[in-house]
């Protein structure tokens, strides 16, 4: 038997962090009742639903590459936005979760599944699955600055911090992340006084975005999701 949380995030419905998150908000009834324990442990027997609507473990474990194309918000619950990240792939019979997020105005490799449990190793920074991002700036950055990165920069009550930065020619730089804050490479660019103009997010753990064209997208292997877990 699972926990609450597992079961949630086993249906695709959500993460395991974004699980919880429900179940405190009791958005999570269990038999038709209120349920509050994350902890609680399901049976087979018992009908788990979320606002209203049943959930039940995910037939088939989706994982899926997307190169997301600028202007494509990766978050389902805006209901503001135009252009959903998920909307391009509609042609998977699946409710699919992104790991992650990339700004609207960014592009690059995103990752969606149905597997609450993986997308729980890939969004939290514990777990150190690396990403690395090519970044066109306004302006060139120094040396110095490049440095400051790398040792982290305080900004609004945050510390911002690349893992590692190197610049790859005119106004062009390499980053690689393991948390990624909100904006936090814009943010970073901005500080040291050479906004970003492009980014693109190029691999993510050992899967390269490599020659997928944007507004597309490829199931992983078997050996790049084994390799994303980690065998964890």
């Amino acid at each position: 038997m699972d926990n609450l949380v597992k079961f949630i995030a086993a249906s695709g419905a959500a993460s395991r962090r974004q699980s919880e998150e429900l179940i405190r908000k009791g958005k999570v009834t269990v038999n038709g009742a209120l349920m509050l324990n994350p902890a609680y442990r399901v049976s087979p027997d018992d009908a788990v639903c979320l606002e209203g609507k049943k959930l039940s473990a995910a037939e088939k474990l989706w994982y899926i590459l997307l190169h997301k194309p600028a202007g494509f918000v990766c978050s389902s619950a805006d209901k503001h936005a135009e252009k959903l990240a998920v909307g391009l792939l509609k042609e998977i019979p699946a409710r699919l979760v992104s790991a992650g997020r990339l700004d609207k105005d960014s592009e690059g490799a995103i990752i969606f599944s149905n597997d609450g449990n993986f997308i729980n190793i890939l969004s939290h920074p514990r777990y150190g699955v690396l990403k690395r991002y090519i970044v066109h700036t306004a302006g060139n950055i120094s040396e110095n600055e490049l440095r400051r990165m790398e040792r982290g920069i305080a900004d609004q009550g945050e510390i911002l911090k690349a893992e590692a930065v190197r610049q790859l020619g005119e106004k062009r730089y390499e980053f690689i992340l393991n948390e990624g804050k909100k904006r936090e490479i814009r943010r970073l660019t901005a500080i040291c006084g050479a906004p970003t103009v492009r980014l693109i997010r190029v691999q993510i753990g050992g899967v390269i975005l490599g020659d997928l064209p944007s507004g597309k997208y490829r199931e992983l292997s078997p050996e790049e999701v084994a390799g994303l877990r980690g065998d964890r």
